[in-house]
């Protein structure tokens, strides 16, 4: 039992890696296209939300704060994409070769995951030169970092199961990820919403604690979080997090059984 799991893990480890190197295959810019797509969009959100809008005047070091948003949600929406159309992909391999077919989601996860860590050295190096002091709140990255990976993966894991059979489900995610970008603070302050309510419910949603809590590690203060809206209940999202793994694991776990036949 031993030997295989080491076996998986080293599989998932090696996939990967290639997935990783196989991304920028051929590019000249390499890894930079996947740093510029966040960049370029932060910077036309800062000026039309600084500028035109006035919006990020209101918040304190706004540039860092929505280039934080940016980043996170642009591995979110990538991860999810990647992994959903992922084993339809491996159709050949799935085929051919019997190996735990989770194997497939959870390295295409790392490969986006390990973009998002090179993304976040860029962010850090972002916050010390517009000369934010880092606190100890930055020591909790890590562990904000991994919830969101074990988020992205669980939803992931229930879209690639529901893909095989339905391949609807690509425009409607498209559909429901728009509606959480906007329901989530990307762009915008919670400070700024006026209905205490409101905040609390959009606090529930994983995406925000997490979002907020990176954001609160790198910024230190200034930042709404969910144990300063929710309190005593702060453990729901984080709840939610487990929750949505497991429902996203056992849904692809029953279905894996069918892939062979279906992709």
């Amino acid at each position: 039992m031993l030997d295989r799991s080491n076996y998986n893990l080293s599989l998932i480890r090696e996939l990967a890696i290639t997935g990783f190197k196989l991304k920028f295959k051929g590019s000249f810019f390499g890894y930079l296209w996947s740093l510029m797509r966040p960049l370029f969009l932060f910077i036309i959100l800062y000026l039309v939300f600084t500028f035109v809008f006035k919006l990020g005047k209101a918040i304190p070091n706004y540039p860092v704060y929505l280039l934080i948003g940016v980043t996170l949600w642009g591995f979110f929406v990538e991860a999810t994409a990647v992994v959903m159309s992922s084993i339809v992909a491996s159709g050949d391999l799935i085929r051919k070769i019997y190996f735990p077919r989770i194997v497939i989601p959870v390295a295409m996860g790392l490969t986006s995951f390990i973009t998002l860590l090179l993304n976040m050295v860029v962010v850090f190096g972002f916050v010390l030169f517009s000369r934010i002091p880092i606190g100890p709140s930055i020591l909790l990255l890590p562990l904000y970092l991994v919830e969101f990976y074990v988020f992205t993966l669980g939803i992931a894991l229930f879209l690639s199961a529901v893909y095989v059979r339905f391949r609807d489900i690509g425009p409607i995610w498209e559909i429901v990820s728009q509606a959480l970008f906007y329901g989530t603070p990307i762009l915008y302050s919670l400070a700024l919403v006026n209905h205490v309510w409101l905040v609390r419910l959009m606090m529930i949603n994983p995406l925000a604690q997490m979002i907020q809590g990176i954001r609160l590690s790198f910024l230190g203060t200034g930042v709404v979080t969910s144990a300063s809206v929710l309190g005593y209940f702060a453990f729901i999202p984080v709840a939610l997090v487990i929750v949505t793994f497991l429902i996203g694991y056992t849904v692809f776990q029953s279905m894996a059984k069918k892939f062979a036949e279906e992709v």
